[in-house]
């Protein structure tokens, strides 16, 4: 599908919709949410640090069939996934509840519990082990950290047994994980203290009114970490107060460099270094995105997944519509929108996964589950049963973790 495929296919299906909202409507919109939500995302080089060395395989894919689209099964009254959610080679591997537990006088410890799948039955299980978890391509292995933030190692877990197969002794602090692409890197960020770190927020009459990420960040570098032999170099960087608590880097679409969250003048701004410690300027297929929007650029690398651009209202009973902007990567420009309120991961060139809301735009509180969306169609295929973002432990709301199978 070209772009002048895309452009003709979406006037047809949003012919006769009210006009987009006004330049800003999408940052406003999200940064109402990541408020109420509550969002816990809380230079030069230096030295190199020698890891032991050891062999890891990197699972191969397993088999997705292109048009394959499986939603999955829910508990009762949470909501939560029970069976897999996979749209053609793209599954949720895992996903993850948050809950604060406190730690002291006015302060706490945002701490996740994982729900990993477990590719031989397909179903999610519970896992309290790890505070962290980055699943590799294939959804077969998974990068884990202990329970206790920062942590000193990283474990490559096997998602059929169960079993922690190798541990790579890093010893640095560390807070966050991601892998490369091709599943032969990962990048490891480090921290001189608990990324998760939380402080109580009081009212004008004394009251908690909730929890607040710390500030300013502890992160004091990265490592990239070569997953067959276990060998890998750290380099520290500095972070200033543009930087929130957790503040983990992740590669960009060629590998060739990570990115990591800031905080500046509008939202979704990110900074970017190469694999050796050094600050650079935003490639330029990524120099429009944002770190809100995970999705990112389409696996062809034509089209970059932007942020919420129009809601429209289906009256008092009917869900609203959501709509997200799709872009030319290398010039910004839009080129089409497709339904989603936030995109989260390409199914392929046309196809994404996103979430979407399923209440009305008016006096009825926010709610979605996650969707398959189609670029030049109107129509959502519902994945996960109904999340309520703000819900609190007792209702656990979650959070997918991605990954292509």
């Amino acid at each position: 599908m070209n772009v002048e495929e895309l452009v003709r296919d979406s006037l047809r299906d949003l012919a006769g919709e009210q006009e987009p909202a006004a330049p800003g409507f999408a940052d406003r919109v999200l940064a109402v949410r990541r408020r109420r939500r509550t969002r816990r995302f809380a230079s030069v080089a230096a030295a190199t640090a020698a890891v032991v060395a050891v062999s890891v395989a990197v699972p191969q894919l397993v088999s997705g069939g292109r048009d394959d689209v499986r939603p999955s099964e829910v508990t009762g009254g949470q909501s939560l996934p029970v069976t897999a959610i996979s749209a053609g080679r793209t599954v949720v591997a895992a996903y993850y509840t948050t809950k604060t537990r406190k730690s002291g006088k006015g302060e706490g410890v945002a701490e996740r519990t994982y729900r990993l799948l477990d590719p031989s039955t397909g179903r999610y299980k519970k896992d309290t082990r790890w505070s962290y978890v980055a699943v590799a391509p294939g959804a077969k292995t998974a990068a884990v950290l202990e329970r206790t933030l920062p942590a000193s190692r990283v474990g490559l877990l096997d998602l059929t047994t169960g079993k922690v197969r190798k541990w790579y002794e890093i010893r640095m602090g560390i807070g966050g994980l991601s892998f490369s692409r091709d599943g032969t890197k990962l990048v490891v960020t480090t921290y001189d203290e608990n990324p998760d770190r939380m402080f109580e927020v009081k009212n004008a009459d004394g009251g908690v009114n909730g929890w607040m990420a710390g500030r300013p960040t502890s992160r004091n570098g990265y490592m990239i970490l070569d997953v067959e032999d276990g060998n890998g170099a750290w380099w520290q960087i500095k972070s200033g107060r543009d930087v929130p608590s957790r503040a983990d880097f992740a590669f960009t679409g060629d590998d060739k460099a990570v990115y990591a969250r800031i905080v500046g003048g509008q939202d979704g701004m990110e900074e970017f270094y190469d694999l050796s410690g050094k600050k650079i300027t935003a490639p330029a297929k990524e120099k429009y995105l944002r770190w809100d929007v995970p999705a990112r650029i389409s696996p062809n690398g034509e089209l970059a997944a932007l942020g919420l651009t129009k809601e429209v209202n289906m009256g008092k009973k009917l869900p609203g519509k959501s709509y997200s902007s799709i872009r030319n990567p290398l010039t910004g420009k839009e080129i089409t929108k497709v339904r989603g309120g936030q995109l989260l991961a390409w199914v392929d060139d046309h196809r994404l996964i996103a979430w979407e809301r399923t209440t009305p735009l008016k006096n009825a509180g926010y709610k979605d589950r996650l969707v398959l969306v189609t670029i030049g169609s109107d129509k959502i295929v519902p994945l996960s049963g109904e999340r309520d973002p703000d819900d609190g432990p007792q209702r656990l709301a979650w959070e997918p973790v991605f990954a292509e199978r």
